[in-house]
């Protein structure tokens, strides 16, 4: 059985913080951004919680209500959001301000993203070690597809690894067949998502 899903608010803002920074300290895409290990278990947290209060600012985060895991959201409007540049550069001033690849990575994500259709965005994705394999991860994400397909909306993230992709392309998100290749790092595939035919009761 799986555990209830619920709207995160900023009182769980630390939990749901600290989750994403245990959970992505490893990752590939977190050590380009911060290749010193002892940097990373300094700042990586801080970046995270920038994540984590955009999205519960201009986004919406669900968490499992026994806190083993989280997915950050945004909703995507035709077009895309306006461009604003300052936003990656507030972003490494805060996080970081000597490591122009905090800049960087929010730079490159944003070129990349899809603009021509509204989507649901899945920026980030964590499951807690204590209950991978479980199911969790699914959960979290099924909890937005379902919506998605009521109301005809697609989806869209960018998975960091061979391996989320194929987990993602359970869930019916088809890769786009290029990559998103970080300078002299690893490298992303951004997965699309058409909403799925709804039976009629």
């Amino acid at each position: 059985m799986g555990v209830a899903i619920r709207r995160a608010g900023q009182d769980d803002a630390a939990a749901v913080t600290d989750l994403l920074d245990r959970v992505f300290g490893e990752d590939p895409v977190s050590g380009w951004v911060f290749p010193d290990p002892d940097d990373r278990r300094a700042k990586h947290g801080t970046m995270m919680g920038a994540f984590a209060a955009s999205a519960l600012a201009e986004g919406y985060v669900d968490l499992a209500e026994d806190g083993s895991g989280v997915a950050l959201w945004f909703s995507v409007p035709e077009g895309g959001h306006p461009a604003d540049d300052d936003g990656p550069a507030q972003l490494r001033l805060a996080v970081d301000p000597d490591n122009e690849r905090v800049e960087a990575i929010a730079r490159i994500l944003d070129e990349n993203h899809p603009k021509d259709r509204a989507h649901e965005h899945l920026m980030l994705i964590a499951v807690d070690s204590s209950a991978r394999s479980q199911g969790r991860g699914t959960e979290l994400i099924n909890n937005v597809l379902a919506r998605c397909d009521r109301e005809g909306r697609a989806a869209y993230l960018e998975a960091s690894s061979t391996r989320s992709r194929a987990l993602y392309a359970r869930l019916g998100f088809v890769w786009s067949g290029s990559t998103i290749d970080l300078p002299g790092g690893p490298q992303m595939y951004p997965m699309w998502r058409d909403p799925a035919p709804v039976a009629e009761a």
